[in-house]
This record gives structure tokens, sequence and C-alpha cells, in this order.
């Protein structure tokens, strides 16, 4: 399984005498001669000497599973001639990305007495291959109590580097090894004081407290915490090897030959899951990781992608090619608060990630109300803030910056008044608390009745399970439609992301409070880049239960069994604005490891579907020999997807009663003999139709065709949706949603 993350975003270099380049060749040309295709590679680049006799060439990494090709640092003589050479199909230029940056287990329903924890034995002997920032092996989350010995398939090693013995590795880190010739070629300089030429991670990021589990995958993040929650939280018995691709430096960037580098040694070692990184959107042909992930799933790995940190707004998900499995953010039922009384009496709750446990008491209160500049904490007077609890309005909507101000001006505590607005935990330097704009009229009304109104208490460190509704869209989850395949619906389905518990370098301060510089073994962590280990982990176990499963059986199991509800049985919200989410937000709805298990149906694709895929796409024959990394290949059919959802586009000029029909093949995985039901969930506006809507099987594996049909008429909304389900007699039910757009 590999995991593409979205932390990093192209940005080409200046142009320069020489520049780093990522070539695509076509490795059916390559001369008997050489012995392999790496000894091929560097021989066309040293060839170059010959029609370029002034310019030096410097060769950087042979790409062999990603890929066909290599990645060298060429003058523009060197590339002229280069292209020229019939093996040559796709010139890349160097690209650079950053860092989009436990309770879950339970929340995702997984325990030891029943389900598939028990039934995977916890991912036991998969090898977990994480792309990331490095690893800190001392942390505890990679003692190696209860492993059982390294598999022998396992083909990788422990580099020996700064600050990193092989000797640091076990039976939990099996392997560890770093790539940064792609910064080096950059003149990137890699700082010194803060990293490590090794394995070892500068930011002590170790894994999450909640991630992963079987089967074939790599796993890349930006935090050795995400490591840990693959490897102590959702896969406890599972392997872990390390790539590091990510370094300190003055631009914190990642290189793409270095990333492609990690990715193509993961593979090669024999790891079973990997979850790497993700850039800005290209077209299919032009996206290094979209093709490399269709690589990975020829070879039968499940590919698992963070969608982005892009949203609210609609269109911006990223790492949504149809080979992808792509996972939105969601919160969990677990709430970090603080509780405010004024000398009124009043008491108020809200978030507050300050880190220590704090009373404050009757301190003086302040709201600069005559002027805006003070009302939203843009500016605040030392002489009239220091020492009391400041008041910041929702009139500036920047709360790190007025917390900065709260700071500088000497405030003891801040109390944010914010509809929709976050402070990151490390943002927390002094007290504060963020309340909802629903309780600014009231303490308001107090603050502004005289000069000494006051806060009897202020309360931190609190924590509560089982807060609602949850889980919620994160407010900052990418949403659909997908820019790059609108035609597929995306993202495929949400996962906590949202104050995510992960491992932290515990020898260099985290954050500050107060006076004091914090270190700790684990912090608080959001994003999609934290959502998608989960999905990892679940599609591992769901592997481990059902070895000869395709990658698009497993993200099939995932998505017809999530579940679209939330902790009080409503439809899952929004938490930019609480209104109802839709599946261009959560896709098929939240992960459900358990339910995964035992789908009843899936709907499977092979490589030979996303060929046809591309077909249909009108992509010229090097572009599709680019992607496909072939000069040869079949175009058989040119119909849907058999995806597990659906979507459709009907124009504003839609007669009454418009049509679009979609074709899907299910395969019974359940017990032989089965009948399912076809079960419509449809609003107003829409009509949905099944042929046939009742299928029986007789055995297990044997596969069945239906047809849906969408109908819409003229006036109904941009954004409808509905669902499908086939619901048998022994209470599957097997959930696609169908989503409408008008334009």
């Amino acid at each position: 399984l590999m995991m593409l993350l979205p932390w990093l975003s192209i940005a080409s270099l200046h142009p320069k005498e020489s520049q780093t380049y990522i070539i695509h060749m076509d490795h059916s040309l390559k001369p008997d001669h050489f012995s392999n295709h790496e000894s091929w590679h560097q021989h066309m680049v040293k060839s170059l000497s010959s029609a370029c006799p002034e310019d030096k060439e410097t060769f950087l990494y042979s790409y062999t599973h990603v890929m066909h090709g290599f990645s060298a640092k060429l003058t523009s003589c060197q590339l002229a001639e280069l292209e020229k050479s019939s093996a040559h199909l796709t010139t890349y230029e160097e690209s650079f990305g950053k860092m989009f940056t436990t309770h879950t287990p339970r929340f995702l329903g997984l325990n030891h007495g029943s389900g598939i924890w028990p039934t995977a034995s916890y991912g036991k002997d998969v090898i977990i291959g994480v792309i990331d920032t490095g690893i800190w092996p001392e942390s505890q989350s990679f003692n190696e109590k209860g492993m059982s010995e390294v598999p022998s398939r396992w083909k990788g090693k422990c580099e020996n580097g700064t600050a990193f013995s092989p000797s640091l590795c076990n039976n939990k880190l099996i392997g560890a090894r770093s790539f940064n010739k792609g910064l080096q070629a950059a003149d990137i300089n890699i700082s010194t004081e803060y990293d490590f030429e090794s394995a070892r991670d500068f930011e002590g990021h170790g894994t999450h407290t909640s991630s992963t589990a079987a089967g074939n995958f790599v796993y890349g993040a930006s935090h050795f915490g995400y490591a840990n929650g693959v490897a102590k939280g959702i896969a406890p018995r599972a392997h872990l090897a390390m790539y590091k691709v990510l370094w300190s430096s003055y631009t914190m960037e990642s290189a793409a030959t270095d990333v492609l580098a990690g990715m193509d040694q993961a593979i090669s070692d024999g790891v079973d899951m990997s979850l790497s990184l993700g850039f800005n959107n290209a077209p299919l042909f032009k996206d290094v990781i979209a093709i490399a992930s269709l690589s990975a799933i020829e070879k039968g790995i499940v590919v698992v992608c963070a969608g982005g940190n892009f949203g609210p707004g609609a269109a911006t998900t990223h790492n949504g090619a149809p080979w992808i499995i792509t996972v939105g953010a969601g919160t969990l039922d677990r709430s970090y608060l603080a509780t405010l009384q004024l000398g009124n009496g009043m008491t108020f709750e809200g978030t507050s990630y300050f880190p220590m446990n704090v009373l404050i008491t009757n301190r003086h209160l302040y709201y600069g109300s005559n002027d805006t500049q003070t009302a939203g904490c843009k500016y605040l007077p030392r002489d009239q803030v220091k020492g009391k609890v400041v008041l910041c309005d929702d009139s500036n909507l920047d709360l790190n910056g007025q917390m900065q101000a709260a700071i500088t001006s000497g405030a003891y505590a801040v109390i944010f008044l914010s509809e929709s607005l976050f402070l990151d935990p490390e943002e927390y330097s002094i007290p504060g608390v963020v309340l909802h704009t629903r309780y600014a009229k009231a303490i308001k009304e107090y603050v502004m009745t005289g000069n000494n109104t006051i806060v009897k208490s202020m309360r931190f460190g609190l924590t509560k399970i089982g807060t609602g509704p949850a889980p919620q869209v994160a407010f900052f989850s990418s949403r659909g439609p997908d820019p790059i395949s609108p035609s597929v619906l995306k993202p495929d389905i949400l996962a906590p992301g949202v104050d995510v518990l992960g491992a932290v370098r515990p020898d260099v301060p985290f954050m500050d409070a107060g006076k004091y510089e914090l270190a700790t073994d684990y912090a608080l962590m959001s994003g999609t880049s934290m959502a998608a280990p989960h999905v990892a982990g679940v599609a591992a176990l769901v592997k481990s239960v059902h070895r000869d499963w395709s990658p698009a059986a497993i993200r099939s199991a995932m998505m017809t069994t999530a579940t679209n509800t939330d902790n009080t049985l409503g439809t899952i919200r929004d938490q930019w604005n609480g209104d109802m989410a839709m599946p261009l937000d959560f896709g098929a709805g939240h992960v459900n490891p358990n339910a995964a298990m035992d789908p009843g149906l899936v709907y499977d694709m092979g490589p030979q579907d996303y060929i046809d895929f591309l077909c249909g796409l009108g992509y010229t024959t090097k572009q599709m020999s680019t992607i496909l990394r072939s000069s040869q290949w079949s175009c058989e059919n040119r119909t849907d997807l058999n995806y597990p959802s659906f979507i459709a586009y009907f124009s504003n000029q839609t007669t009454l009663l418009s049509e679009k029909q979609f074709t899907r093949t299910v395969r019974n995985v359940g017990d032989n003999a089965s009948t399912y039901r076809a079960s419509l969930k449809v609003p107003p506006g829409m009509i949905l139709k099944v042929e046939p809507d009742t299928i029986k099987f007789m055995n297990k594996f044997e596969e069945h065709k239906f047809v849906l049909s969408i109908q819409v008429g003229k006036h109904i909304p941009k954004v409808n949706y509905g669902y499908l389900e086939w619901i048998d007699e022994r209470n599957h039910i097997v959930s696609s949603p169908v989503v409408v757009l008008k334009d």
C-alpha cells in the first residue's frame, strides 16, 4: 500500500546554467550489452560530454519501479542532446515541496476482543515503509517487545550515518535510509545545526498513535509521529522501515528526485505498505507521483493519499487519480477545553490547547471597544493591557496575529471570539480560549459595563471524550469535485485528521508557554496527512485478512461500508459552518474498519481498467506512454470505471428528465448463496433506477452487472446527491453515493 501525502507543492527552479531533470526512458530500448538499466542510464549521461565537452554533468538516481528513467543535473546543451535519443520519452524539471501540516483506534471501533484487529493479527509480519522526515529510533513507539522476527522477504537495510547506527534498528524498526542528492544538486544546504546526515529525524517525528497494518504497501508522511500511529496504533505488530526524503534547510523543501528515489527503494526492499507524498495538481501525464503510484498499483500495492488541506473551497482536492485512495480529514469525539467565568457569574466553555493545568482568578478584563484595531487585537496598548485578560473580537480574522499582539503587549491571557477559525496547539504561548461568536453579545455587554470588569476564573487543561457531533469534515480538508479527474468522485473517504496525537523530537522545545520552552514526546497534529495513515492502516488490516484482494477491491470494501452519519445519528456536518456536509466533502463517508473486513460485495478493477480510463482522456501517444511507462498498450473498453461511487454532470440547459447511465460490476465476496436488493435514497428533483434491482449470487466470487440510471429535472440544486444501497438477507449494506452537479 502506498500512501501519498499532500505536503509537497511544485516550485520550479530559477533558470541556471545547469538544472536537475527527471528523465523518462523507454526501457524496452536498452541495448543488450548493458547488464541493467542503471548502467545504461549512467552511460547515457556520461556520453553527453562528447557533444557538450565544456559542460559538467551530475547523475543522481536511476529509477526502476516507480518509473523507468533517471534524474541528473544537466545543462541545456546536454538536455538537448539527450532528448535526441529514440529512447527518450519525457523530461520533467525538478520540483520541490513543503509539508502540510491516542484515542483514534477506539473512535474507529477497534477492540482487542473481536473484529478486524484480532482477525488480522494486528498487522503481524507486515512491513510498512515510511517516506518521511526520518525517525527518532529511541522513541518507545519503536520498542521491539512482542514483535516477531524480521520477515525473510525483507531486502532492505539500516544505513550508518550521523547520530544513527545500524544497531538502533531492531525487530520493530527494521530499516532506515536517507535520500538528498536532489537537494544537493540544487545547491540547497541542509542544516548541520538542526539536521542529521542520516535517517534520524530533524523534527523528531515518529508516528501518530493510530495508523497502519498489512498487505503490499509503502507509507510516507511528514512526521515520525505518523509512523507511530502505523507502528503502535492501527497495526501494533507491523515492522517499520524509514525512507527519509525531507530535510531541514533554509527552504524546508523536498526534491521530487529524492522522493521518487525513496519510493523506488521502498518497493525494491519488499515493503508491504508505502505511504508517500503528493505534489500540486497537474495533468496525470505530468504528475510524477501519480505515475509512480500507477506503477505501484500494477504490482498490487495499495496507494493511499492525503487529499490536501485547501478547504473549505470546492474543487480543491489533490492526489485524485482514480487508482489512488484519496482521504479527507475528520474530527474526533475528543475536545480540548477551557472554562471561563466572568465577574457577573456567566460561564462559558471553549476550545483551548494551552498545555498546562492552569487556574486564573480575579484578573481584570480588557476590551478595546472604541477602536476596531484594538477590538480585533490588531494592535494593543501595552500600558492598558499588561497583566490583564484581553478580549479579541472577530473583526480581525487573524487569530495568530491576535495572539502575537497579546503576547507583545504583555497580556496575561486571551479570549478569542470566532465562528470558524482555530489556533494550532503550538500557538498557545500564553493561556487562551476560543469561544464561538454566539457568546459575543453577552460577553461584550458585560465587559462594557465599566472599568472594573473581571475574569473571575479561567481553567485550562480540560479534556472531554464522547463530545459531538463527531466526526465533522475538518474545515481545512480539501473538497471535490476533483479538478484533474472530475469524472471520479473525490475524496474517497474520511478519517480522523484533527488533533491526532503524534510523537515529536523530545530533545528540543516543541513550543513556548509563557516564560518556558516546553519539550514533549508527543504533540497534537492536524491535517489530511494525519487522516491518510488511518485509512492506510485499515487497508492494511483488510489486506491481511484478504491476501488475494486487489487494491481496488480493498478500496471498495472501505468505501461501501463507510458511514455518513455522526455520533448523534445525524448526517456528517462541516466543521467550517456547522451545515450538513455532502459526498463532495466526505466521499463515501467515515472509514469503518470492522465493517470493511466483510463488505459483502466489491467493485473491483485492475490495471487494464485504468488504461481504458486514460484512453478516454484524449491523451497523445507520447503522453500515454509517459504515464504507462510503456510503448505498447491496448484500449479495450472505454466505458465507465468500475468505481464504488457515482458522479454525473448535467448542463443548465437540461431538459425535463435528462438521463445518464452508469454500468457497474459487483463481485460476491460474502456467502456462497446471497440475494441483494437495491435500495435507493433519492432527494427531490432526482430519479434513480437500477436494472436489475435484484441480484442473486449462487457462488462466492460470482460477478453480476447492473445499470444505474440518473434522471434529473430542470429545477434542481447545483449540487444534489442520493445513495444506492445493495442489501442482502445477512445485513450487508453495500452503499455508494450518487452525486449530481449542474454547471
